[in-house]
């Protein structure tokens, strides 16, 4: 049986360089599942990589059917941003182990879908202040750079990934992407031991 293994931290941890590594290694065999939005695409992202970029429409389509497997919604400046885990025929764990991009809510929905023991959780960690400065230079590249978006997703993040969160959800294990190498290295061994 796969697994589905949840890399997850907050914002500007390096969740996404650490993903592209991971499902760059060939040894670990990492399947990806794209997961779907309703935020505009950002600059050098591609639709069915990252993400699924649809409308709300096509969402409330995808709940219709009852393919929904989690959900999300963040109150932006911009407005509501969807994120979703469709039962779009990604996942099959009798064929694979997978590599997704979650929020502990995400997570946590994951788990009661698959089963915990199918569910395993790698969460990265990164100082705030250093977390803060990846943000506000990455947004700076932004062609319309919006600090306050910057600025409510740290907070937000901050209460989302609580300490006491990540232990209600069972997440003991943290990788601490302070030297990128090192973390990815930590990691990949993890998935070595557990696939």
């Amino acid at each position: 049986m796969g697994k589905i293994f949840c890399l997850m931290g907050k914002s500007s941890s390096g969740k996404d360089t650490i993903f592209k590594r991971l499902r760059a290694n060939k040894a670990l065999g990492l399947a990806p599942v794209a997961t779907y939005t309703t935020r505009p695409m950002r600059q050098n992202e591609t639709d069915g990589v990252e993400y699924f970029f649809i409308n709300e429409d096509r969402l409330k389509e995808y709940e219709a059917e009852d393919k929904v497997i989690e959900q999300r919604v963040y109150h932006t400046v911009f407005g509501d941003w969807y994120y979703s885990t469709i039962d779009d025929g990604q996942i099959k764990l009798d064929e694979a182990n997978y590599l997704l991009i979650v929020t502990l809510e995400a997570y946590n929905n994951l788990k009661r879908y698959f089963g915990s023991e199918n569910v395993v959780p790698l969460y990265i960690a990164v100082e705030d202040g250093i977390r803060l400065e990846r943000a506000i230079e990455r947004e700076k590249r932004e062609v319309t750079p919006n600090f306050n978006e910057v600025c409510r997703r740290f907070l937000a993040d901050n209460a989302d990934f609580s300490d006491e969160k990540l232990k209600d959800s069972g997440v003991e294990k943290y990788y601490f992407n302070v030297e990128l190498e090192e973390c990815v290295e930590e990691i990949t061994q993890e998935i070595l031991e557990l696939k």
